[in-house]
């Protein structure tokens, strides 16, 4: 996930100012990154934790 973050780090910044439909963006590459594996519960509370940390 912070590899995806770094990837768009323009897109974590809207995301924390207020743009809450990229949380799909990032959701889709967790998904992608683990083949579909991934709890989509657990994993949208990581995310969003992730996101919402002012220093990942």
């Amino acid at each position: 996930m912070r590899e995806t973050m770094a990837r768009y780090p323009d897109k974590v910044e809207a995301y924390r100012k207020g743009n809450k439909g990229l949380l799909g963006l990032f959701m889709g590459e967790v998904m992608k990154g683990t083949k579909g594996k991934a709890d989509p519960k657990r994993a949208n509370e990581v995310v969003r934790l992730l996101l919402e940390q002012e220093n990942a």
